[in-house]
């Protein structure tokens, strides 16, 4: 039982991002704002399996996220995607080293992508009640978030990065060859 789940505690912790998005745990935040919790385990992921499986893990992330949530108008499905495809990139790059204080500020611009799509659905779906300017002290929301993020990412993602790298390495690759 314990080899199954140290080859699938990757797949195991995805289990656990809605249950703390959904917990929010209030000594975790900032000005009563929470970080931005799928990105914490979303970037490590994605470095390590690529941009298409960013891609897919981004969209089921936001799934989950959006079937927990109560505000069913709005969808967190497009910034996670995009942010699935461009950590993956990050991930595939041989050039690029990512630091445990890089994860800092990649998770930051990570979350301020993502919060800025989301508040730009807010702003579409009310352009026509000419109160737009009542979302505007969101921004100080969304600026809470994006610190937050950003302070405790490199903490969360280098763990994070090392439970999936060691579960990568446990899983048997199967490879087929033909030999002549």
């Amino acid at each position: 039982m314990s080899k199954f789940f140290k080859k699938n505690l990757g797949l195991i912790s995805f289990i656990f991002i809605p249950i703390i998005y959904l917990g929010n745990p209030a000594w975790m935040g900032l000005l009563g704002i929470q970080p931005y919790w799928p990105l914490f385990w979303l970037l490590p992921w994605a470095m390590l399996y690529g941009p298409v499986n960013g891609l897919i893990v981004g969209l089921f992330l936001g799934l989950a996220l959006d079937s927990i949530g109560t505000d069913t108008t709005f969808t967190q499905i497009p910034g996670l995607i995009l942010c699935g495809i461009w950590f993956g990139n990050l991930g595939t790059c041989q050039n690029a080293f990512i630091g445990h204080l890089r994860y800092g500020l990649i998770c930051s611009f990570g979350s301020f992508l993502c919060s800025m799509i989301y508040f730009a659905q807010i702003l579409i779906k009310n352009l026509s009640y000419q109160v737009i300017s009542l979302y505007f002290h969101s921004i100080q929301n969304v600026l809470a978030q994006v610190f937050i993020t950003g302070l405790m990412a490199p903490l969360l993602c280098t763990i994070m990065y090392g439970v999936f790298q060691r579960s990568k390495e446990n899983r048997r690759i199967i490879t087929f060859s033909i030999n002549k």
